[in-house]
């Protein structure tokens, strides 16, 4: 089989079955695993599949920059960020993460809420600044422009002294092995900070995030207590999540 009829062959399994397993692979087409993992290495470099150890994983088409998130999946996540919204209760301490989710969530914030938002977004900052009753407490730090929020020490000494209720955290993958991850090594460790300094973890996931994986990882899936989904995602992809214990909220 010719190099590019095999990558072909390997993207329709990744579809198919959700991930790819090396040692399979090359039985299955007859060439050495060291065929397969260059054919994975080349995908890879292309931004079709994240590897990971023994094959591959899909990979999350929202690692891309800020601009060109706000054109993904648009409906789903103002749907995502009305159930979500559902969840603050008045006189709570909400963080809400960076990502163009999460800004849908702070214009969904009815004008009646009393609450406190910590963010490292000044998107969401700004979001808020006309909103009566709550309280803006912004996180300072180097700002990441990628994704428009502050990361580095500063941002996580600063996590640290919060206690929150409730963390909205946004991310790029959903998977029920390789966990909760994002694009930027960074990131990750201002989510892990975040998650660290709340009493319960929410994760905004659109349907391309489930079942996806990024380069770095933040945290095992089950840190997360809840995961909000659009009504469509198929049952397939949030069953083995609901298996560890996780509330699956649907829109």
């Amino acid at each position: 089989m010719l190099t590019t009829h095999r990558k072909k062959a390997i993207l329709a399994a990744l579809k198919r079955d959700g991930q790819v397993i090396a040692k399979a692979l090359s039985e299955s087409f007859g060439v050495s695993e060291d065929t397969i993992r260059r054919d994975l290495r080349e995908l890879a470099s292309d931004g079709l599949l994240q590897r990971v150890h023994g094959g591959a994983l899909p990979s999350s088409p929202a690692a891309a920059d800020f601009v060109q998130r706000q054109q993904i999946s648009t409906v789903a996540k103002s749907a995502i960020a009305r159930k979500a919204a559902e969840l603050i209760l008045p006189g709570q301490v909400v963080i809400l993460d960076g990502g163009t989710t999460s800004v849908q969530l702070a214009k969904q914030l009815p004008s009646t809420l009393q609450a406190t938002v910590v963010t490292h977004s000044p998107s969401i900052a700004v979001e808020l600044v006309g909103h009566p009753h709550i309280e803006v407490v912004l996180i300072g730090g180097r700002l990441f422009k990628h994704s428009v929020v502050t990361v580095g020490a500063v941002a996580i000494e600063a996590i640290g002294h919060i206690r929150a209720d409730v963390y909205f955290m946004g991310v790029t993958g959903v998977h029920p092995t390789a966990g909760l991850s994002t694009g930027d090594l960074e990131e990750a460790y201002i989510k892990r900070a975040l998650a660290a300094r709340a009493a319960e973890v929410v994760v905004l996931a659109s349907a391309e995030k489930i079942n996806a994986a990024s380069a770095y990882v933040i945290a095992e899936v089950t840190a997360a207590n809840t995961i909000v989904v659009e009504r469509e995602t198929p049952e397939a992809l949030t069953a083995p999540l609901a298996a560890l214990g996780i509330t699956i909220l649907r829109t």
